[in-house]
């Protein structure tokens, strides 16, 4: 895949810190025209006048106009601009030696103008996360954080340095919403590599990346033969809750980045003694690693200081294993989403269905060392050790009653380097992120419990997790949510025929993990790959799901074997799996449960190869707010797929094939929503050694 010419259409460094998808109204001509649905019925003051009507935003309304955008803004849409006053104007054109707009040209004010403006209307109440819920016109995540200003008003935060007008923010208009800015906002245009290049306190990590040749690893950008117009959008109804079709499209933009982890140099220094530039120390220190995690290539060719390219030698590996194969545009797209109280709805505060005084929010990552992963922790619950408080977010972290093991905190960037490129973004670590024996034995010696949404990368890379508003069920605006259906060969690792494969946007009422959930329909044949597994032994994967009456039957395979009899998504816990009058409907009950009981319970359901959804999986009900809880409900389950011998040096894969005629059903609607891997150390073998835990 060669590098896109970004310069085709990009100048100046002015981008912003995340490719990700382009919404229908994301203009690329000024003849574009959205859907009839965005018109208004104008009746006050337009953006457009907004800006020509007041003195202090001259300069920037010479930009929209030179940029060609100015009619746009008179006439329609739902537009958020994000407005530099004059003498923000006149600071950014000062830093650059020019000393005017005059001197800018056409292209320069074309990226400008698009970078201040999103496509959809924003209100501070709205930046409650690390970025904008939705990308700017140059197709990029405006980075948010709160903070203050001058006269300590607590304000809005845009790419670290631009804040929002405290006196002027949120003032709507005809066709949208201003939000006056004191900076030009910003962002680097170059590849990731150069911005690691450029900050000189990593630079041990990037000569290690240079010397290894892993940087010709991480150099694709985006698809360009990709184009979401050469595909239908698809019309369906998914479970027994929607009583009307929505609408799947494919997702706008094929993208291709990566996350890194850095140790500063100070860390290296400090912690291990490795002074700056020393290659030869690092490589001590990953061999003092991966010598034991990989024992058979100490004595081959590629592992000697004189090969660091080879794919066996300990640094090149060491500096993979720092490498995610999918770009995080800020820390909390490392774990589970999150949502502020919305609509004074209870329990909207954190990561989204789950229960964090239970459970630690994390998600499992695929990194560029073949067949390992990685796990980032949210600290949520208690016994906060190490200098750790409750919202930091760690590497490899396990703090149980087995394994006392801290992880490597993930820290900010210092603001005067930039660290969001056109394909990748890095985060500091206070530690060494390392794949050793003891993360493989017994850190990652655990449940891997997984979204779909994680298993494929391309999904946080191109944006697609977009959350909006989970209690706008039928929502018609798209900033609160958008369904995508995925065309064949956009997914690496997956192949499918007869099919369509969509995903399901959260939403609040839904007794589903994360409240998101992809779903097979039609004569399918479906493959994936698994997730990597740690170690090699026998593992069991489980996929969670939502029974329907709308669903069908389909035969698993792994590895092209078969797996038992065919999964009907039909049967529920309660009238199909039936173990007496045991099933557990009420959650007060189940908590009342005595561990002995609680055994007895999950060893009938286990023994027929079924297990309830997690205890720590909540939703909202409809309207009224109130928790409903997953493992109280007999359409939740985690099926058995399979349990057996898997190598974790190998791609294992499962197919999915339907059994069902669809005539009972929605097509043979099938429903993919997260997937366990679980060792044997964890579930046991004929109901020996330890209950699994019910989180």
């Amino acid at each position: 895949m060669k590098r896109k010419n970004i310069f085709k259409t990009i100048v100046g460094g002015l981008m912003f810190a995340m490719l990700a998808p382009l919404s229908p109204l994301i203009l690329t001509s000024c003849s574009d025209e959205p859907d009839s649905e965005y018109f208004y019925t104008f009746t006050g003051e337009m953006m457009s006048e907004y800006l020509k009507n007041r003195p202090e935003y001259s300069e920037f309304a010479e930009i929209v106009e030179r940029a060609g955008l100015m009619d746009q803004l008179s006439a329609y849409g739902h537009y958020t601009c994000f407005a530099p006053n004059n003498e923000a104007v006149d600071q950014f054109l000062k830093d650059r030696g020019l000393s005017s707009v005059s001197d800018l040209s056409n292209a320069d004010c074309d990226t400008i103008a698009r970078t201040h403006l999103v496509s959809y209307m924003y209100t501070t109440y709205d930046m409650v996360g690390h970025k904008m819920p939705t990308v700017n016109m140059l197709n990029r995540y405006l980075a948010t954080e709160p903070g203050f200003d001058n006269d300590s008003n607590a304000v809005i935060v845009l790419e670290g340095l631009a804040k929002i007008i405290y006196e002027l923010k949120n003032d709507s208009v005809e066709n949208g919403i201003m939000q006056p800015i004191d900076r030009v906002i910003e962002k680097s245009n170059s590849y990731i590599t150069d911005l690691m290049r450029d900050n000189p306190k990593i630079s041990t990590f990037y000569s290690a990346l240079m010397a290894t040749g892993v940087i010709n690893d991480v150099m694709l950008v985006e698809d360009e033969n990709y184009n979401s117009k050469d595909y239908e959008p698809y019309y369906t109804q998914s479970g027994g809750y929607e009583q009307k079709k929505k609408k799947y499209e494919a997702p706008d933009t094929k993208k291709y980045g990566y996350t890194f982890f850095i140790e500063p140099d100070e860390v290296l220094e400090s912690k291990y003694g490795i002074k700056k530039g020393d290659l030869r120390a690092l490589y001590d220190l990953a061999c003092s690693i991966y010598d034991e995690v990989y024992p058979q290539d100490v004595n081959a060719p590629g592992h000697s200081f004189e090969n660091l390219t080879d794919s066996v030698n300990p640094l090149h590996r060491f500096i993979q294993y720092h490498i995610l194969n999918m770009i995080a545009a800020g820390a909390d797209d490392l774990t589970p989403q999150e949502v502020a109280n919305v609509q004074g709805l209870t329990g909207f505060d954190g990561a989204i269905g789950i229960l964090e005084n239970l459970v630690n929010p994390c998600d499992w990552h695929h990194t560029l060392l073949p067949h390992r992963m990685l796990k980032v922790d949210k600290v949520t619950v208690s016994a906060y050790r190490g200098g750790s408080k409750r919202g930091d977010r760690y590497i490899n972290r396990r703090n149980d009653a087995k394994f006392n093991f801290l992880g490597q905190r993930i820290e900010p960037i210092d603001d005067e380097y930039k660290h969001d490129g056109i394909n990748g973004h890095y985060f500091y670590v206070d530690d060494i992120v390392a794949f050793t024996k003891d993360v493989q034995d017994k850190i990652q010696n655990q449940r891997i419990r997984m979204d779909f949404n994680t298993v494929f990368p391309e999904f946080i890379t191109n944006g697609l997790r977009i959350l909006g508003d989970p209690t706008q069920a039928d929502a018609v605006e798209e900033k609160y949510g958008r369904n995508w259906c995925f065309p064949e060969g956009y997914l690496d690792g997956v192949s499918f025929t007869n099919c369509k494969f969509i995903w399901r946007r959260p939403v609040s009422m839904y007794n589903i993990y994360m409240w998101d959930e992809f779903n097979l329909y039609g004569n399918f044949d479906f493959t994936f790959r698994l997730p990597y597994i740690p170690f090699s032994g026998e593992w069991q994967v489980r996929l969670g799901y939502t029974s329907q009456t709308t669903r069908g039957v389909a035969q698993f395979y792994v590895d092209g074997i078969p797996q038992g009899i065919p999964l009907d998504m039909t049967k529920d816990l309660n009238t199909d799996y039936y173990i007496g009058d045991d099933f557990i409907d009420d959650i007060d009950t189940y908590d009342n449960m005595s561990e002995e009981e609680k055994a007895e319970y999950y060893k009938a359901l286990k023994n027929l190869g079924v297990y309830p959804h997690p205890r720590s999986f909540y939703y909202n009900s409809a309207g009224s707010g109130s928790k409903g809880y997953n493992v109280a409900q007999a359409i939740g389950q985690r099926k058995i797929i399979s349990q057996s011998y898997l190598d974790c040096n190998k791609d294992h894969y499962i197919r999915i094939r339907v059994a069902s005629d669809g005539k009972g059903g929605r097509d043979n609607e099938f429903a993919l929503d997260f997937l366990e891997l679980v060792p044997k150390s964890v579930y046991g073998v004929d109901g020996d050694g330890e209950m699994e835990d019910d989180l």
